[in-house]
């Protein structure tokens, strides 16, 4: 086993949003399969693939209708094979997206569980009776806004679901329904994938006595949400992040491992996601990576405190276990919009975020676009898609503004993108000046950094494996030292659009950014950072 995934970076690919090879204004695998020389130019260990399975596509494929099949939107399976093939060929890693805790309602499955209290299926999925005065069966409410029941009028019943009422929640608990989980994961695993995303992981399994969530009352708001949410108004202790998710996780890495060199990324939200997160990769058994959601506020907030704040309470519990860092995913404003930057430079401040994100303890996750400093897109409401954004809309604007087409080429119809009339989310100008082509021959150009970055960190063992001490800084700097088998290399970055200067011995690596060292004092422009070497 290599553990390749301890030191990886994970390039995040939105098929709908990367290249479309058709015509029909939707990116697809071919067109995924057509850039993966450009994938491979920038450094990646391994593509996460989104969604590409059969959907009705409410939810831009995160509501899926059969687990085996790939939609006719993105291609077919043997344009899966092809792309895998050809990622293996150029060494990147292939791990997909699987969404177990709920399903479509178009899918078979919920089509039979929904005929009849005593069907095969019937228990596959939560349905409850109503309340003696016809209400849901308790308090819980949906992550994308109202009340997470809905009544079915054929089984006289109300069924769970986290988010749209077209995406019911599966019963996990139901060993029927778990095997045939573990037998699609068995399906893309023969097939040859390198690992899984699990989506939601932290609502696999709900409290079985469905006892209502307690009022928030003076509790801080959670950090992966909206503040308009309703939400907003629970503490999340009985509809997620369930105890007996470890022992589920646990199960699926058993069965991981009956296959050489695989990976279990996990998304876990809740009320404390490091916490939560770390529990899921404790002692070897359970998964190998999780994701959190504490670089990606919705607030905005960036600050010296909160890396502090978040990777204190890392260290304190992750022990044996390895996390996975990201800075932004499909669900999250672009990093450069959402983190403060009082004014700095674009690709001054683009180069900040993604070093930062890359030198914390663990692994990466890239977002695509993230390499080209893509700012968020403003996306007009009759032009957006994404339900959860339209829900909420104007307070909060959805997650369409990160989804946006991919920018290849500046001068192209649709910025090379597609040759279509009109793409599912318009293509901005914005992202437009951004383009792969003006960037590729600018050797100062943010998408050139982000390659001289990935190749440094594979050479620098403290960065990718090290362990990780913060030192004493300035107010608005970050300091911490990384060390490998006796070689050290402090870390240093400075989170503000000023100037400052701090004492340091060592050696400045050239991989530095708004740097001068010299007599034993380190100078940091604006969002500027350094890496010494003793």
């Amino acid at each position: 086993m290599t553990e390749w995934w301890r030191k990886g970076v994970i390039y995040q690919v939105y098929p709908r949003s990367y290249l479309d090879n058709n015509g029909d204004g939707i990116g697809d695998l071919s067109g995924v399969t057509q850039k993966l020389d450009y994938i491979a130019s920038l450094g990646v260990d391994a593509i996460w693939l989104s969604p590409f399975f059969k959907s009705p596509m409410k939810d831009a494929g995160y509501d899926i209708e059969d687990y085996r099949a790939v939609d006719p939107t993105f291609g077919t399976l043997d344009d899966f094979r092809r792309l895998l093939d050809e990622a293996h060929k150029r060494n990147i890693k292939i791990v997909i997206d699987q969404v177990w805790a709920h399903t479509a309602d178009t899918h078979a499955w919920f089509s039979e569980s929904r005929q009849s209290k005593s069907n095969p299926k019937a228990d596959w999925y939560y349905w409850r009776d109503a309340k003696p005065d016809g209400t849901a069966p308790n308090n819980w409410l949906s992550n994308f806004g109202g009340v997470a029941w809905s009544w079915d009028t054929r089984r006289e019943q109300y069924y769970l679901h986290h988010y749209l009422s077209s995406q019911p929640k599966l019963n996990l608990r139901n060993p029927e329904v778990k095997a045939e989980i573990f037998d699609t994961a068995r399906f893309w695993l023969e097939l040859g994938v390198d690992g899984f995303r699990l989506d939601v992981l932290h609502q696999y399994l709900s409290d079985p006595e469905l006892r209502d969530n307690p009022p928030r009352g003076d509790r801080a708001l959670p950090n992966d949400l909206p503040a308009s949410h309703t939400l907003t108004r629970q503490w999340r202790e009985m509809d997620c992040n369930h105890p007996d998710i470890v022992d589920l996780a646990e199960d699926l890495r058993a069965l991981c491992d009956e296959y050489p060199d695989k990976v279990l990324l996990a998304e876990v939200g809740g009320e404390d996601n490091e916490a939560e997160a770390c529990k899921y990769v404790q002692t070897g058994k359970r998964l190998h990576l999780a994701y959190t959601f504490g670089l990606m506020q919705q607030q905005g907030r960036f600050d010296k405190a909160l890396v502090y704040e978040i990777m204190n309470h890392v260290e304190g519990l992750v022990k044996d276990g390895w996390l996975c860092w990201a800075t932004g995913n499909h669900d999250n404003m672009r990093v450069v919009s959402r983190w403060p930057n009082e004014g700095a430079d674009p690709v001054v401040f683009a180069r900040f975020a993604l070093a930062i994100g890359l030198c914390l303890r663990g692994s990466f996750c890239m977002y695509q676009g993230e390499e080209l400093g893509l700012p968020e897109a403003e996306v007009p409401y009759d032009l957006m898609q994404d339900p959860y954004g339209i829900a909420f809309y104007p307070e909060y604007r959805g997650r369409d503004g990160c989804r946006t087409p991919m920018p290849w080429i500046k001068s192209a119809k649709h910025a090379g993108f597609s040759d279509a009339a009109k793409t599912w989310l318009p293509v901005v100008e914005a992202q437009t000046e951004r383009a792969v082509d003006v960037q590729d021959k600018d050797p100062e150009s943010m998408l050139n950094f982000t390659r001289k970055f990935l190749a440094w960190r594979k050479q620098q063992p403290p960065i990718s494996v090290g362990s990780f001490q913060f030192f004493e800084t300035p107010d608005n700097v970050v300091g911490f030292v990384r060390e490998h088998e006796g070689e050290r290399i402090s870390c240093i970055f400075n989170i503000q659009n000023a100037a400052v200067t701090l004492p340091i011995a060592g050696k400045l690596d050239p991989i530095s950014q708004q740097a001068q060292h010299g007599n034993g004092q380190l100078s940091l422009g604006g969002y500027g950072f350094a890496f010494i070497k003793e």
